[in-house]
């Protein structure tokens, strides 16, 4: 039985990368069963694979016309199903939303693309970097002198996946209310360039300025930025409130007169400087001795290895160990019904027989989808 609020959701997904497994393992959390159509050969079922976690992996050959009917028939099952292949991928191996929605008029049928299903780069390639690239999001975040690609939280992850499972979301309560399924378009440069929805508000009041470090929340004000320790690593301060400002000054022990400009952007290089110098006088240990649960807005510096012995994130199980792999752990928090990691990433084809059956294929189908030499058993225990 799975567990969490989407339990009996039923999602198929098509294998692919980044956003779309990371969608997968969201919905899975929180206890869809999402069967993944895998590519018949593949490898998988890595423990360090942790987007893959919580599906079972069906192996097919989407040039064999069985196994696109058993897709279809599959589809036919399901609430939602989740693709990212290049627009017309789908309809070309005769998959598309026109098709599905014929066998399942209340399928919701997700797709994840980076430039979205038309427009003058739909069909090109791209990645994350270039999805926000086009939304003002890359040109916002970096030093003084270049954009620097915030890893790839913003476009595949963040615009992408949250997105895609939100739409699958949305779509799966209307098809529930009208009976009516539909097509999710899901472009990351869509979502990265919803996610700027406040920058663009805060530059139409005048509030933001172009040029990177200039502002108040990239880095260019002094009290909302990081710090480097006498101790090599770094800290984080985010004393916006001046409430927050004041006991940041206090914390530090700076009684400087010149710190009353806090608000004032041509002050900021200057204060900065001075704040980095008393901010280098101490280790990270020692701010986190000072600061620590403060309303000062703190927060060390983690890296990965450190990030899970935190003690907040022990406190909170934010992150677990499966199989030996350090992860994070379902989010957000049910009181009623929460997720949990269904199971390990699978290998390929592992749950050919097994998830087909519990989807309602009879033995002989089974046997003809994936040309099984041995009998299949009648029910899956």
């Amino acid at each position: 039985m799975r567990q969490g609020p989407l339990s009996g959701l039923k999602v198929v997904e098509f294998a692919g990368i980044g956003p779309g497994p990371f969608c997968g393992m969201l919905l899975s959390d929180l206890g869809a069963d999402v069967v993944r159509i895998d590519r018949k050969g593949g490898r998988g079922g890595a423990p360090s694979d942790i987007t893959a976690r919580g599906r079972r992996s069906v192996a097919l050959d989407l040039k064999s016309p069985g196994a696109i009917e058993a897709c279809l028939k599959l589809m036919e099952k399901a609430d939602a199903i989740i693709e990212g292949f290049r627009p017309g991928v789908m309809e070309r191996l005769g998959l598309g939303p026109d098709v599905a929605l014929k066998r399942n008029p209340k399928l919701v049928f997700g797709r994840m693309t980076g430039w979205g299903q038309n427009g003058p780069y739909a069909n090109a390639a791209g990645h994350d970097m270039n999805y926000i690239a086009i939304t003002g999001a890359l040109h916002a975040i970096g030093t003084a002198e270049k954009p620097i690609p915030p890893l790839n939280l913003v476009g595949d992850f963040g615009g992408g996946a949250l997105y895609l499972a939100f739409g699958l979301l949305a779509g799966v309560i209307h098809a529930r209310e009208t009976g009516e399924g539909q097509v999710i378009d899901c472009a990351m440069s869509d979502g990265a360039a919803s996610l700027m929805a406040m920058f663009y508000g805060f530059k139409a009041s005048g509030m933001w300025q172009e040029e990177r470090r200039s502002n108040l929340l990239d880095g260019g004000a002094h009290f909302y930025d990081t710090y480097q320790c006498s101790c090599g690593k770094w800290i984080s301060i985010g004393s916006i409130e001046p409430q927050f400002y004041a006991l940041l000054l206090q914390k530090t022990g700076i009684d400087d007169p010149d710190f009353a400009r806090q608000m004032d952007r041509s002050a900021w290089p200057q204060l900065r400087e001075k704040l980095a110098a008393a901010i280098a006088g101490k280790t990270q240990a020692e701010w986190c001795a000072i600061m620590d649960g403060t309303d000062v807005c703190f927060a060390p510096v983690l890296d990965l290895d450190e990030a899970p012995r935190h003690p907040h994130n022990t406190a909170r199980q934010t992150f677990v160990e499966v199989a030996g792999v350090t992860q994070p752990a379902p989010a957000p928090r049910f009181s009623a019904t929460p997720g949990a990691i269904q199971g390990p990433p699978p290998a390929v084809g592992a749950h050919d027989r097994e998830a087909l059956l519990d989807w309602g294929f009879t033995p002989s189908e089974v046997a003809a989808v994936i040309g099984a030499d041995t009998p299949v058993a009648d029910s899956v225990s």
